[in-house]
C-alpha cells in the first residue's frame, strides 16, 4: 500500500506493533494512542466501535469528553501515517464509518493478514494430503510472530477479547503445524513454536499433547515426562481435573516408544477431583474450632456434615478452607469446592441442578449424559459418590434447601458447610455438627492484623494497634481491609490509622478497600438484601435504640409492631447472625454492623420516623435491674 508515489507503508501487530513508512519506522506516540491503532489493527479490516475504544481506553468511568480524546488520537495517526495530511480530512488507512473506524489493509501491508492468508494455505495442502507445503506455510506464517500480540500494552493486551481471539489463532496454527509435522517425520521443526505456544496456554492440553510429543521424537524423554508431571499438577491445583484422553494418550505413546496414535482408551469412570482452593498461608488462631472440629470428624460414627456459621466477615470462609485441607488426606478419592453464592450481591444464588452439574462433570460425567430433573442429577450425583471418600465444601451457601440435593446418601465423604444463616435444618436431618464462629479474641486479633504484614512489623506502636483492634470490633474481614492499608507501599503508620479510625467512630469511611466489592459496606448488604422488609427495616432502626442491648419487647416497639411481630423479626435477624443474643432475652448487634445501619436509616428512613421510632421503644426500656436479668415493662396498650 503506498502513502505517496514510492512510499509503501507496512503494519505490524503479531508482537509490539509497529509502523514503517518508506523503510522507516514511526514513533506512534503516547499508550492511549497506541491502544487505539492496536485495537485497529488487530480487527484487520472490520470497524471497531468509538464505543469499544472509550472501553478500550478508560478502565473506570470515561470523561465527558473521551470522543474527542479518540477522535484526536485518531487525526494525530492519520497524519503520522500521512504527511501534510490536512487536520480535518480523511485518511486512506483509517477509515472513518458509522459504526466506528475501521484500517484499509491487504496481507502485504498487514502481517495479521499475510498471516491469516499462510494459515489458510497451509490448512488446504494439509486437506490436499501434502503435509510438507502445509508444514512450509504453517512456519512461514508462525515466523511473522515477534511476540504476544501486541506486546508492550499490557494488561490491555491479555485482556481485551480482540487480542485474545488473534492469539487464539496463534495457538490454533501451532496446533495444525504440529499436526502437519508429525505426518512427515519432522516433529523437530515446531518443537519452538511448540514451546512458546504451550508456555502462553498452559491448561490447553492439545498443545501439551503436542509438545510431549516433539520432546519425545527429538530425543528428550526425560524433559518429556517432567512436563507431563508439570502439566498434571497444574491441571490438578488450577481446574481441580486430571489430565484428558488427549494429553494421556500422547504419555502413553511416550511410555511404550509408539510413534503411532494408540487406539482411544475409555476415561476412567472415577476421576480425583482437586478443587479446593488455597490455604491461607497466614490462617492463624481459632485454635478452639480446629480442634473441636478435629475430634468430631475423629470419632467413631461421627458427622457427615460440619455446619460453620456466623456474620458476615467473621471468617467462615478462611476456617472452612483451612478445615478442609486439614482433613483432605483422609479422603483420598478427592475434594469438590463450591461457591453457592447464597449471600453475593453481584449474582443470584446459585441453584442446586447448577452446582450437580459442575459436580457430575468433575466426576467424569459427560454434559449430554446429565439428565435434565434435578432428582435424576441427584440420583447420579449419590451413585458416583457411594463407596467412594470425597471431602466437599459447600460455601456461602443461603439455606439448609440449597443443598439438600448435594449432601452424599451413603457414609464415607465429609461435607463442610459455610453460611450467614444458622443451617438448624441440617441438625435434625443430615445430622450435621454446628461450628458458630464467634469473634476473635484480642491476642488473636492482634494475629490477624500483624501476621500478614511480615517480620518488619513486629516491632510496632501496641498501643495504637489495640486502639485500631478496638475500631475494628475484632471483625477479621475489617482487620484484613486495615492490615492492606498498612502493608500499602508506603506502608501507612499504625498510629496514623488509629488517629483516622478514631475521628470517625461509628463510621464505615476506614473500612474500604480497594476494591469496592471486598470491604465491609458489600459483605454487610449482602446479609441485608436477603432481609424482609419488616426485618430489613427493623435492622435500620436499631441504631435508635439508646441502650447497648435491645430486648424483643423493646424491638416490637422500635418497629410498631405487636410482641409475635418483634419476636418474628428479632428471629430472622439473629438467624443470618445480624444480631446476637449475648444473655437471655438480651439482644446486641455488632458495632460495625449498627454503623451500616446508621447509615442505611438515614438513606431510607426521614428523621420524623426515628424519632417516633425512639419514643416507642422509651415505653418498653427496662429498669437497670430488669436489664441484667432480660426483663421488661412493657405498656399493654402497645403489646397487643
Amino acid at each position: 500500500m503506498r502513502a505517496e508515489a514510492g512510499e509503501t507503508i507496512g503494519f505490524s501487530v503479531l508482537g509490539s506493533i509497529r509502523v514503517v513508512r518508506a523503510g522507516v519506522e514511526l514513533h506512534l506516540g503516547a499508550r492511549q494512542q497506541r491502544l487505539v491503532l492496536a485495537l485497529v489493527l488487530a480487527r484487520a479490516g472490520s470497524p471497531v466501535s468509538l464505543a469499544e475504544l472509550v472501553d478500550l481506553l478508560w478502565d473506570e468511568e470515561a470523561p465527558a469528553s473521551a470522543a474527542n480524546v479518540v477522535h484526536r488520537h485518531v487525526g494525530v495517526l492519520r497524519r503520522l501515517f500521512e504527511p501534510g495530511l490536512p487536520t480535518r480530512s480523511a485518511g486512506r488507512y483509517i477509515l472513518r464509518e458509522l459504526s466506528g473506524y475501521r484500517l484499509r489493509a491487504d496481507e502485504d501491508s498487514l502481517d495479521l493478514l499475510e498471516f491469516r492468508s499462510l494459515s489458510r494455505l497451509a490448512g488446504r495442502s494439509l486437506q490436499d494430503g501434502d503435509p510438507e507445503s502445509a508444514l512450509r506455510h504453517s512456519l512461514d506464517g508462525l515466523r511473522l510472530w515477534r511476540g504476544r500480540c501486541a506486546a508492550g500494552l499490557e494488561p490491555a493486551s491479555r485482556l481485551h477479547p480482540a487480542f485474545l481471539a488473534v492469539e487464539a489463532e496463534r495457538a490454533q496454527a501451532v496446533r495444525e503445524a504440529a499436526d502437519a509435522a508429525e505426518r512427515c517425520g519432522r516433529m523437530s521443526a515446531v518443537l519452538a513454536p511448540l514451546r512458546q505456544a504451550a508456555e502462553q496456554h498452559p491448561l490447553d492440553e492439545s498443545l501439551q499433547s503436542r509438545l510431549l510429543l516433539a520432546l519425545a521424537a527429538d530425543g528428550r524423554q526425560a524433559e518429556a515426562v517432567e512436563m507431563y508431571r508439570v502439566v498434571r499438577r497444574r491441571l490438578a491445583d488450577d481446574l481441580g481435573v486430571d489430565p484428558g484422553d488427549e494429553l494421556r494418550e500422547a504419555y502413553d505413546r511416550l511410555l511404550h516408544q509408539r510413534t503411532q496414535p494408540a487406539r482411544t482408551e475409555s476415561p476412567s469412570p472415577f476421576p480425583r477431583p482437586a478443587q479446593l482452593p488455597p490455604d491461607l498461608p497466614f490462617f492463624s488462631g481459632r485454635d478452639d474450632l480446629v480442634a473441636e472440629a478435629r475430634a468430631a470428624v475423629a470419632r467413631p460414627g461421627g458427622p457427615a456434615v460440619l455446619a460453620i456459621d456466623g456474620m458476615p466477615g467473621i471468617g467462615k470462609t478462611a476456617l472452612a478452607v483451612h478445615l478442609a485441607h486439614e482433613f483432605a488426606a483422609g479422603y483420598p478419592d478427592g475434594q469438590l469446592y463450591v461457591d453457592l453464592r447464597g449471600y453475593d450481591g453481584r449474582e443470584p444464588a446459585m441453584s442446586p441442578a447448577e452446582a450437580l452439574r459442575g459436580f457430575l462433570g468433575s466426576l467424569g460425567v459427560p454434559q449430554e449424559g446429565i439428565p435434565a430433573e434435578l432428582h435424576a442429577q441427584a440420583g447420579m450425583y449419590r451413585s458416583r459418590l457411594a463407596g467412594r471418600r470425597l471431602l466437599i465444601l459447600l460455601d456461602n451457601c443461603r439455606d439448609a434447601e440449597q443443598i439438600r440435593h448435594l449432601l452424599p446418601g451413603s457414609p464415607g465423604c465429609l461435607v463442610i458447610v459455610t453460611s450467614r444463616s444458622r443451617l438448624s435444618t441440617l441438625l435434625t436431618t443430615a445430622g450435621a455438627y454446628p461450628l458458630p464462629v464467634g469473634l476473635p479474641s484480642v491476642d488473636e486479633a492482634r494475629i490477624l492484623l500483624l501476621q500478614p504484614l511480615g517480620a518488619g512489623h513486629v516491632a510496632v506502636d501496641r498501643a495504637a494497634v489495640d486502639a485500631i483492634i478496638a475500631s475494628c470490633g475484632r471483625l477479621p474481614l475489617a482487620l484484613a481491609v486495615v492490615a492492606a492499608r498498612m502493608a500499602s507501599l508506603p506502608p501507612t503508620p499504625p498510629a496514623q490509622i488509629a488517629a483516622e479510625l478514631a475521628q470517625v467512630p461509628g463510621s464505615l469511611d476506614g473500612f474500604d478497600g480497594d476494591d469496592p466489592q471486598t470491604g465491609l459496606r458489600a459483605a454487610f448488604s449482602w446479609s441485608y438484601q436477603a432481609l424482609s422488609a419488616p426485618a430489613a427495616r427493623l435492622f435500620r432502626l436499631l441504631p435508635v435504640h439508646p441502650g447497648p442491648d435491645i430486648s424483643i419487647a423493646e424491638a416490637a416497639g422500635l418497629a410498631g409492631v405487636p410482641l409475635r411481630s418483634g419476636r418474628s423479626l428479632i428471629g430472622e435477624l439473629s438467624r443470618v447472625h445480624l444480631i446476637s443474643e449475648d444473655l437471655p432475652g438480651r439482644y446486641r448487634t455488632h458495632a460495625l454492623l449498627l454503623a451500616y445501619a446508621t447509615e442505611l436509616g438515614e438513606e431510607h428512613d426521614s428523621p420524623a420516623e426515628r424519632v417516633a421510632a425512639k419514643l416507642r421503644c422509651r415505653q418498653f426500656q427496662p429498669a437497670p435491674a430488669d436489664r441484667r436479668t432480660g426483663g421488661c415493662r412493657p405498656t399493654p396498650t402497645t403489646t397487643r
